[in-house]
């Protein structure tokens, strides 16, 4: 068989979609795809969502990559590419959340600053009883931190480790979670887009490697009610015109050495926390996850080495200085959420936003935050629709169809709960 190429990117809702394409196409630079995938709902229903076009003839629009972008892939005769959409005009499509990345790291590199990304993923693990429903995957000896057949009897995250090996993802980290059968991943820091077409691509390889083990890996915010929930953490930095790390005021970490540019950080996020919800935990199950004590993000506050606020402070400072914000969950699209969050952190060190106190409680039986995120979707969609400045700072036209989606997303799933909700989603996240 000779090599073929498979095209793809991540939609409005984190699904992949792509083509395979013949070795002879290979040399080219792009292909296209209906402009109404923007419409389409989880379930298939064909919406007529803000720039889906779905009522004006489902035109194209052209996926384009560039030819260094393509890499082996973890199928045998098959080479990858991620690219950016365009309208049939040849236009940038406002609807790419690649290009809306993109957009936001140009907005940072304005002044003088290259941001740097790392995501933490995490998952669980189901499989097929003998009646073909799905529960957790059985890791009998799974443990917080737990390694080994114990907490992987199967053994396919050593599968996706020495994939991850051969495709050249760097990973940092493969590791039991709290709740087994749950499992945290995590790829090394890296310029923003890279880091996200890694993590993107390392997701899909991830799922479609265990699902060869009989596991479905789901990266959704909360698939089993009475466990905990999955984040996915966005850990960003920012090199500046002499490639050191701009948020580190010297060797030490931590909020008794911020700087300006890390307070201005902190400021935009805890301003536009409320509008952020709406964008980066987009799903009815995400407020499953988003709920107070549960080390999620539900809280608009700020800490330093404490995993029961939104954003945490790094405690090590020089190269390794970063901020981390813990609201954000798979469900999301990564480019996206990861565009939303630099975003909301660049208005707050461009605008100055007041910064208030750090937190002093413990996030389970005392806070000092007063405010937190939506209880609902619903209630986040309206949010994110008040917040204009956010709206247009991530991209107007993006966020209208998101949340055109979300608001019917929340009529779909209304009467859903426990695995209805879940199987609404699990085979897609």
């Amino acid at each position: 068989m000779k090599t073929r190429l498979r095209a793809l990117f991540c939609d409005h809702l984190s699904i992949m979609r792509g083509k395979y394409l013949p070795h002879s196409k290979i040399g080219d630079d792009s292909t296209r795809f209906c402009r109404s995938v923007f419409g389409t709902h989880y379930d298939r229903d064909l919406l007529d969502a803000p720039g889906s076009m779905v009522k004006q003839g489902l035109p194209d629009m052209e996926l384009r990559w560039r030819h260094d972008d393509i890499r082996d892939s973890w199928h045998a005769s098959t080479k990858i590419v991620l690219g950016d959409l365009y309208d049939d005009e040849g236009a940038k499509l406002p609807l790419c959340p690649r290009g809306t990345l993109k957009r936001a790291v140009a907005d940072w590199q304005k002044h003088g600053l290259t941001p740097k990304v790392g995501i933490e993923l995490e998952a669980f693990a189901l499989q097929a009883d003998d009646n073909g429903r799905l529960v957790p995957y059985d890791a009998p000896g799974g443990v917080v931190y737990g390694t080994g057949p114990f907490a992987d009897p199967l053994r396919f995250n050593d599968r996706i480790w020495a994939m991850a090996d051969e495709m050249g993802f760097s990973l940092e980290m493969i590791t039991a979670e709290f709740d087994s059968p749950q499992f945290e991943y995590v790829l090394t820091f890296g310029d923003a887009v890279k880091a996200v077409d890694d993590i993107v691509l390392f997701r899909l390889m991830a799922r479609e490697i265990a699902l060869e083990y009989g596991i479905v890996l789901t990266f959704m915010p909360k698939p089993i009610p009475e466990a905990g929930g999955s984040g996915m953490h966005v850990n960003f930095s920012f090199a500046d015109g002499a490639g050191g790390n701009a948020l580190s005021s010297g060797p030490r970490g931590g909020p008794e050495h911020m700087n300006d540019l890390a307070r201005g950080c902190l400021s935009g996020m805890i301003h536009h926390h409320k509008g952020l919800a709406g964008l980066i935990a987009p799903t009815a199950n995400s407020y499953m996850r988003l709920q107070p004590g549960s080390l999620s993000g539900y809280w608009q506050n700020w800490g330093g080495d404490h995993r029961n606020v939104t954003t945490r402070i790094s405690s090590e400072g020089g190269a390794k200085a970063r901020l981390e914000h813990r609201m954000a969950d798979a469900s999301a699209n990564p480019y996206t959420a990861t565009a939303a969050v630099l975003q909301a952190a660049r208005l707050g060190f461009e605008k100055g936003y007041e910064l208030p106190p750090m937190e002093t409680g413990d996030g389970f039986d005392r806070t000092d935050a007063r405010e937190g995120t939506a209880i609902d979707l619903k209630g986040a969609a309206a949010d994110l629709q008040r917040d204009t400045v956010l709206t247009e700072a991530v991209g107007a036209e993006l966020v209208a169809n998101h949340v055109y989606m979300k608001q019917k997303e929340v009529r779909k799933t209304r009467d859903l709960e426990g695995d209805g909700l879940r199987d609404f989603y699990v085979h897609f996240v």
